[in-house]
């Protein structure tokens, strides 16, 4: 994020919480965790303010965040009212019932708001366009043991859409891969970082992305181990289309949170 007050817009225009904040001096940066929930049981967002870094470049390569709501048209109008801005108007989507807007934070990022019965988790979403679709979905299933939900394609907007998870899009934060017909490549920039992953065993889970990688592509940034100071463990990884994951020891974790 460009300001350490951005948070202040997703609480404002969203009706997320301000979860926790920290700012580490030392090496010039300030944190903040916002979601619909606590982070013992809901998708956060870690928003990072670099001091002194007010400008990102976003990329092609990353899409969207997505919020579920029961009533979109009622969220835009309270976006409006704060001085956010909605890029796509609530309405039906083309060729569909469901209802969504689209909103743009002051960073660039996008937000697809979709209107949907009420859910234990609104950050429903996080849209990450690949280069060959069918290698990132068997990657995500053999790296992570995510399930395939359903997969579309617009042949009259010549795109391809999976999404993936580990229950139900209702339920749940899933990821929505997006290809694009012929393309192959995306520029990443430098504001998207990363997606974070609760395992129950660091180690093991790092396993199976090592095989996955060797199969499919991808590679391992940082092996299985706890982290200098707070002892908590975990790796990264970036999948074949170089985005990054990283993987949390569970128990590790809400340790850390109390």
């Amino acid at each position: 994020m460009s300001s350490c007050d951005s948070d202040r817009y997703y609480t404002e225009c969203f009706g997320m919480k301000l979860l926790r904040k920290r700012d580490v001096p030392d090496e010039k940066y300030t944190n903040a965790f916002l979601g619909f929930g606590p982070e013992t049981t809901n998708f956060a967002l870690e928003l990072t303010y670099n001091y002194g870094v007010d400008k990102y470049d976003i990329g092609e390569g990353f899409g969207h965040f997505a919020i579920a709501n029961e009533d979109v048209y009622k969220l835009a109008e309270n976006i409006k009212s704060k001085g956010g801005k909605i890029t796509r108007e609530p309405g039906p989507v083309k060729g569909g019932s469901t209802v969504i807007a689209f909103a743009q934070d002051p960073d660039g990022y996008l937000f697809e708001l979709i209107q949907r019965a009420e859910t234990p988790e609104p950050l429903c979403q996080v849209m990450l366009r690949v280069g060959d679709l069918e290698r990132s979905i068997k990657f995500y299933e053999k790296a992570l043991g995510m399930k395939l939900l359903r997969k579309k394609d617009v042949p009259d907007y010549k795109y391809t859409i999976a999404m993936l998870g580990y229950a139900d899009e209702d339920k749940t934060t899933v990821l929505e891969l997006t290809y694009n017909y012929g393309r192959t490549e995306y520029s990443k920039g430098n504001a998207y970082a990363q997606v974070a992953i609760g395992t129950n065993d660091v180690y093991k889970s790092a396993e199976a992305v090592d095989l996955a990688t060797k199969e499919l592509g991808g590679k391992i940034l940082r092996q299985p181990g706890p982290l200098p100071g707070i002892n908590t463990k975990i790796a990264s990884f970036v999948d074949p289309d170089g985005w990054k994951v990283v993987l949390v020891d569970h128990a590790d974790f809400l340790k850390e949170l109390q």
